[in-house]
């Protein structure tokens, strides 16, 4: 117990009149006037019978006793505020942000979002998705990008990486699978644009020689190039694991086993310079042990 009558202000403004060597500096910093800080320390001194501080015309010094109830005193001052702020924090909301592709958001990110608030009822998550690598965002604490190369920042996680399979709904399935690879020359072909090649090197890396696509169409994501390949219009190329919700409701049907792996791989990436906070911390914990996996279906 401190004994009667010693404030925690009036020993707060003793460690930093210590500090500033001014009762006018300690004023500004504490946000009273001279004469409350003088009071206050005038009032401790009684308290403890000592004498602090030497006090002359335009300056003050420590005395010897004040110097040493300084170097016991601060670091004790030091540790109260650090309580005080963590116990005054527990019930604030905080709040990370993320940015990530439109497909991995819809596919994989937003149904692992079951449990979130109930496992981190204090933490609002700001959620944002981009079309293109283009449209990376930086000003997010976090963002889950696709790269044939892992980035180069201090801080980032790799995820898993993607394979590429011919798919096709139900109905086209029974169509053309019996026709073998033969198929793929008289049935409409679909691919994301960011992969115009990607049939040509399908059919290069199974050995498809005579490969002259009927059609090839192109859409600008790959939710549209999944649901395309779900309405009949042809049968795509799809990403693996990402797209394996829509093999395992049967929307989607594999219509060869080969298949195209890519070089790239999903990474997490935190954009801060410094080790994260801990809220950020809590959020790449969470994406990582979800989202680390092989991509075998």
């Amino acid at each position: 117990m401190l004994p009667l009558h010693t404030s925690l202000r009036g020993l707060r403004c003793f460690c930093v009149a210590a500090e500033c060597l001014s009762f006018k500096e300690t004023a500004k910093k504490l946000f009273l006037t001279p004469s409350a800080v003088s009071h206050q320390i005038k009032q401790l001194e009684e308290n403890l019978q000592q004498t602090l501080f030497i006090r002359q015309t335009r300056s003050i010094s420590l005395t010897e006793t004040g110097a040493r109830f300084y170097e016991q005193i601060e670091p004790l001052m030091q540790q109260l505020t650090t309580t005080v702020n963590e116990f005054s924090h527990i019930d604030q909301m905080l709040e990370v942000s993320i940015s990530m592709p439109e497909f991995f958001a819809s596919e994989l990110f937003v149904p692992q979002l079951v449990g979130w608030s109930t496992q981190y009822p204090n933490i609002n998550l700001k959620l944002e998705t981009v079309k293109t690598r283009s449209e990376q965002q930086t000003h997010t604490d976090l963002s889950i990008v696709l790269s044939g190369n892992r980035p180069q920042t201090d801080h980032n996680f790799d995820l898993f990486p993607l394979t590429y399979v011919p798919a096709c709904n139900k109905a086209l399935y029974k169509q053309i699978a019996a026709k073998g690879y033969a198929a793929l020359t008289d049935t409409p072909l679909i691919l994301h644009q960011a992969r115009p090649h990607a049939w040509h090197q399908w059919a290069d890396n199974i050995g498809f020689d005579d490969f002259e696509p009927k059609q090839i169409i192109q859409l600008d994501s790959m939710f549209s190039v999944a649901r395309a390949a779900e309405q009949g219009i042809g049968v795509a190329l799809v990403p693996l694991p990402i797209s394996q919700a829509w093999f395992d409701s049967g929307n989607l049907i594999q219509l060869f086993p080969p298949a195209l792996t890519s070089h790239d791989r999903y990474f997490l990436i935190h954009h801060g310079k410094e080790q994260p906070k801990k809220e950020v911390k809590l959020l790449i914990d969470w994406v990582v042990k979800r989202f680390t996996y092989s991509n075998d279906i």
